[in-house]
């Protein structure tokens, strides 16, 4: 398997976990022999410092001849002055729009190692799997018009979906969902919004193709309640880009952290994948930073880009592994886990990683 990567490790803490990722990648390609090449490339903060812009050419010319990009985060507060279009988020929003990713798929899956991480009581978290399949491209970070007029204190955001744009990510929520638990629940606005209400008569269309899959609809105000109380009920979710980029942080509640949370944005030319935090610059160069979400990451490069499933269960088996050893990054510590610094969390998935190939591989050769 060659595998081309372009590398952008981004700002604050992206250098630090996704050093922890690639070198997770690297195992596999050494022990599977496989051809994984990795292109660093600048974006965010960094970009903006060394070239005048958050996302310069030459990262997305090395970003489109890639067949997978890995993102680290963006952005720094030093730029908060400078205009939304200017600052690092900009690079992220442009380069998701070139790359032409339309799903972003973010899994929540709640470690029965970390029940104690959760402010939820483990009777509520206990057996949690949801994987939400957000709306990239649409919405409001995309809609026009947009501005901010600083002279008469007014400022403009569109939301604007098309019913295209809704099919082809509900198609992707439901073929995913009937390899699960066959379970779509489609979020929307639609007592209010005629965006939604556009959503709404989609998906319900969209799901007539799945007759093994239930569809349920909730409003976006009681599903963000529904997620703390009932996860369990829930099984792929599916929503538009603000109301996905909410839910989804917000079930960082249920892993006990933002740092456990992977991603994979697919459906365009070239798949983007990132952790969903951000990139936390008070505590960069700390240790401090849960590289656990970047390696999972890298699993779901394994999985969509290199199409090596097996060797992507390995890698969340070995984060499994670890965590049940006890071992956990400050985010995660609690009572007697043994806190360990990025590095060292990092090794030791590492460690764990090898050790179930390798036992594998022995098998396999017997």
């Amino acid at each position: 398997m060659r595998l081309k990567i372009a590398v952008l490790a981004g700002d604050g803490i992206g250098p630090e976990v996704t050093h922890e990722a690639v070198s997770i990648l690297k195992a596999v390609a050494e022990l599977g022999g496989h051809d994984f090449t990795f292109t660093p490339a600048l974006i965010g903060g960094v970009a903006i410092t060394a070239h005048g812009s958050p996302l310069p050419t030459a990262t997305l010319d090395i970003a489109l001849d890639s067949d997978a990009v890995l993102l680290g985060a963006v952005g720094d507060n030093k730029f908060n002055a400078l205009t939304p279009d200017k600052r690092p988020e900009a690079g992220l929003l442009q380069i998701r729009q070139a790359l032409g990713g339309y799903a972003n798929l973010r899994p929540s899956i709640a470690y029965k190692a970390l029940s104690g991480s959760s402010p939820l009581r483990p009777e509520v978290t206990a057996d949690v799997d949801i994987l939400f399949v957000r709306e990239l491209l649409g919405g409001l970070y995309f809609g026009a018009p947009r501005w901010w007029n600083r002279e008469t204190n007014e400022a403009i955001n569109t939301m604007r979906y098309t019913r295209d744009e809704v099919v082809r990510v509900a198609r992707v929520a439901f073929e995913l969902a009937a390899k699960r638990r066959k379970k779509v629940t489609s979020v929307d606005k639609a007592n209010v919004l005629e965006v939604s209400q556009l959503w709404r008569a989609t998906v319900t269309e969209v799901a007539k193709d799945y007759p093994s899959v239930t569809l349920e609809h909730q409003l976006v105000d009681s599903m963000a309640m529904h997620i703390m109380n009932i996860p369990r009920n829930f099984d792929v979710v599916l929503t538009e880009n603000l109301f996905g980029d909410i839910l989804s942080d917000e079930a960082g509640v249920i892993t006990g952290s933002l740092g456990m949370l992977p991603s994979a944005t697919i459906g365009g030319a070239v798949n983007l994948y990132e952790p969903v935090h951000g990139s936390a610059p008070d505590i960069a160069g700390t240790g401090k930073a849960n590289p656990l979400g970047a390696i999972l990451t890298a699993a779901m490069v394994l999985r969509h880009s290199a199409n090596l499933e097996q060797d992507a269960r390995a890698v969340e088996q070995a984060v499994n592994k670890v965590l049940d050893a006890g071992y956990r990054t400050a985010d995660i510590a609690r009572g007697s886990s043994q806190t360990v610094t990025t590095q060292e969390m990092g090794k030791l998935v590492h460690q764990a990683l090898v050790e179930d190939i390798d036992r594998r591989q022995s098998m396999h050769a017997v």
